[in-house]
C-alpha cells in the first residue's frame, strides 16, 4: 500500500484506526485495544504477524482467528485500502508520522514500560528520539491563575536551563504554560496529545519547533479526532511513562484527568517518582496525594539542583494498601515468590523478538515490605463495635451482598480512567453481561455515571462514600 509504512503497522491501522472516514464516531467494527491485544497474541500462538493478514493466505489465517475475533469483522476492516491510503497521504502531507508496537521504533520506554499495554498504534510529528531522552513531566488543571501559570513556566525555563526535556499533555492551563516555559528557554518538549495533533502539527508557531527538533507531539489517538474525556484521562499514563520524575502542580480533589493520572501513578504504575507543589497556597489534593505516597518537590533554585532532583530522587515509602478480607476463590496451591500468572503478559513484543532493552524497576518507590505478624486479636464482643464489617457478631451478610462490595471495590479500581463496559468485563474477567448488572446498581446509586459514549466513570464524590455498601439482597434481586 504506501513503502514508507511497515506492512505489520499497515495492517494494525487497518484494524483499529478510524482512518478519514472517522473523523466523527468511530466505526463499531474497529478492534478495541483489548481486542486487539487478545488477537495479537493469538497471532503469535499462530507463528502470524499482523501483516499475515494482507498476504493471499488471509482466508486461512481468519478462520484460525475466529475463536477471538469474527473473521466477517477483520475482512470488512481489512477491505479499508483505499481509506488507508488516503489517510496516509493526508499524514505525510502534515510531516506526521505513524509507528506501531510492531516496529523495532517504537519508543523504548513505551515498550519497556507499559509492555503489553502501549498504544498499538502511536501518531507523531517532530524528532522522536527525544522521547527516548526522558526528562520531568509537569501536569496540572486547565484553568488556573496568574500566579500559577507564571510558576509553572519557570518550572518549563529551569528545565531548558539543565537541559533535561519536559514532558506534558499540551492542554490549556498548566501543560502549555510549562511546555511554552521550556521552548521559549531553548529547550526540548515531549508533548502527549489527546486531541488535536493534526492541528498542532500544522500551528505556525509549532512548526518552526518541529523543524528545528526542539519539539516532538505524540498521540495515541486519530490526528484529527476531537476532545473526548476518556482519551484525555487514557493519555495520562503515556506522559508519566516517558519521564524520569513527574511534577503536579495543581489538581482537583479525587477528580478530573489530572487527579486520575496522579493516583494511577502512585497506586499502580509507579514508573517514576511523583511531586507536588510545595509552596504557594495550600491544596487539598495535593496533600491527598502526599498522603499516598508523593513528594514536596524541592523547589531547585539552578540546573545542578534540578538535575538531582531527577537523577537522585529521596525514597518514598509505598502507602500499603490494607489486604482484602474476602476470599472469592481459593488457590489450589500457593505459588512461589518469583513466579508470574500463566496469562501474564511477557515483556518480549511477539513481533520483533526482543525490544532492546529490559523493563525498568519502579523508580525511587520500593517494593512494599513484608507486614509483621499481627498480634492475636482479643475477642469481640456482641456490643462492641469494630471497623471491619465482617468482623462483628452479627448475623453473616447474605452471600449476594458480600460478592457485590467485592465487585464494587474492584470495579472502582479498574474505573481510576473513564472505559467501556467490555473493558471493564475483559479487566476483571468476567462476562459483559454481569457487568453491565452491577454497572447499573453503581449508577443508580449515584456511585459512578454513563457519559456519552457509553463509557462509564466515577463520580466526583468524596471515597469514603463509596466504599459503603447501600444495596440489599432484594435489590439485587430485582435487578436481575
Amino acid at each position: 500500500m504506501n513503502p514508507n509504512f511497515s506492512a505489520n503497522t499497515q495492517a494494525i491501522l487497518l484494524l483499529t484506526a478510524p482512518l478519514i472516514a472517522g473523523r466523527g464516531e468511530p466505526s463499531p467494527d474497529l478492534l478495541t485495544p483489548g481486542e486487539y491485544k487478545r488477537l495479537a497474541r493469538h497471532l503469535h500462538q499462530l507463528s502470524k504477524a499482523p501483516a499475515d493478514l494482507l498476504s493471499d493466505g488471509v482466508e486461512d489465517i481468519l478462520r484460525e482467528t475466529q475463536p477471538v475475533c469474527d473473521a466477517s469483522r477483520l475482512k470488512r476492516l481489512l477491505a479499508r485500502g483505499f481509506a488507508l491510503s488516503q489517510a496516509i497521504e493526508r499524514w505525510q502531507s502534515r510531516a506526521i508520522w505513524v509507528v506501531s508496537r510492531a516496529d523495532p521504533d517504537y519508543p523504548l520506554r513505551l515498550r519497556d514500560r507499559l509492555k503489553d499495554d502501549r498504544p498499538a498504534v502511536l501518531y507523531g510529528c517532530g524528532d522522536r528520539e527525544i522521547l527516548e531522552s526522558g526528562g520531568l513531566a509537569v501536569v496540572g488543571s486547565r484553568n488556573v491563575d496568574d500566579h500559577l501559570i507564571e510558576y509553572t513556566q519557570n518550572i518549563g525555563r529551569l528545565a531548558a536551563k539543565s537541559r533535561k526535556t519536559l514532558v506534558s499533555g499540551g492542554a490549556r492551563g498548566i501543560d502549555q504554560a510549562a511546555m511554552r516555559g521550556a521552548l521559549e528557554a531553548g529547550g526540548r518538549v515531549s508533548g502527549v496529545m489527546a486531541d488535536g495533533l493534526e492541528k498542532a502539527a500544522m500551528n505556525r508557531e509549532n512548526r518552526s519547533l518541529l523543524m528545528e527538533c526542539q519539539l516532538v507531539l505524540i498521540s495515541p489517538f486519530d490526528p484529527g479526532a476531537g476532545f473526548n474525556v476518556g482519551n484525555a484521562m487514557q493519555r495520562n499514563k503515556l506522559i508519566y511513562a516517558l519521564a524520569d520524575a513527574a511534577l503536579v502542580v495543581n489538581s482537583d480533589h479525587e477528580k478530573g484527568g489530572t487527579w486520575a493520572g496522579a493516583v494511577e501513578q502512585l497506586n499502580k504504575l509507579r514508573f517514576v517518582p511523583v511531586y507536588v507543589r510545595s509552596d504557594g497556597q495550600a491544596s487539598k489534593a495535593l496533600a491527598a496525594m502526599q498522603h499516598k505516597g508523593a513528594l514536596p518537590w524541592p523547589n531547585p533554585v539552578d540546573a545542578d539542583g534540578f538535575i538531582d532532583v531527577l537523577e537522585n530522587p529521596p525514597i518514598a515509602e509505598a502507602p500499603v494498601e490494607p489486604q482484602s478480607q474476602l476470599i472469592l476463590a481459593p488457590s489450589a496451591e500457593p505459588a512461589p515468590v518469583d513466579s508470574k500468572p500463566a496469562d501474564a503478559p511477557e515483556v518480549v513484543d511477539p513481533f520483533i523478538g526482543e525490544p532492546g532493552g529490559s523493563a525498568e524497576a519502579p523508580v525511587a518507590i520500593p517494593a512494599e515490605p513484608s507486614p509483621a505478624a499481627p498480634p492475636e486479636a482479643a475477642p469481640v464482643k456482641p456490643d462492641e463495635q469494630t471497623s471491619d464489617p465482617l468482623a462483628v457478631a452479627k448475623p453473616i451478610a447474605h452471600p449476594a451482598e458480600v460478592l457485590f462490595v467485592a465487585a464494587k471495590q474492584s470495579i472502582l479500581r479498574v474505573l481510576e480512567s473513564p472505559k467501556k463496559a467490555r473493558e471493564i468485563a475483559d479487566e476483571l474477567r468476567v462476562t459483559e453481561a454481569q457487568i453491565k448488572l452491577w454497572l447499573s446498581v453503581l449508577v443508580d446509586e449515584r456511585v459512578i455515571e454513563k457519559a456519552k459514549g457509553s463509557i462509564y466513570q466515577i463520580r466526583p464524590v468524596d471515597l469514603v462514600d463509596l466504599c459503603a455498601p447501600k444495596i440489599t439482597t432484594d435489590e439485587l434481586g430485582e435487578k436481575r
